[in-house]
């Protein structure tokens, strides 16, 4: 079992390599700020999933669903395509 030092109260605590394991003195998370990025990471990556223009969701319609599943595919195939493009832009010698 690893150790830690709690930002909050600045004794070492047991640690199990999770951000949120409590600090034995205090209480608090261990993780600190760690534990904050993690989180704002995680509400901005849910944020963006919701706000993306071919999002399906339950409240759609089957026709609304099933655009938005065919513009999903393209959006695939036309990024596969630039990527492809790309690599073969960088792979030129010279």
């Amino acid at each position: 079992m690893d150790q830690k030092k709690c930002p909050h109260c600045g004794n070492w605590s047991s640690w199990n390599l999770n951000l949120s394991d409590i600090c034995d003195h205090c209480g608090k998370t261990l993780g600190g700020k760690d534990l904050e990025n993690q989180e704002k990471r995680l509400a901005d990556k849910k944020t963006n999933e919701e706000n993306w223009m071919f999002n399906v969701k339950e409240s759609d319609s089957d026709f609304k669903k099933g655009l938005k599943k065919v513009g999903n595919f393209f959006y695939t195939i036309f990024m596969a395509i630039i990527s492809f493009i790309l690599w073969l832009i960088a792979a030129l010698p010279g």
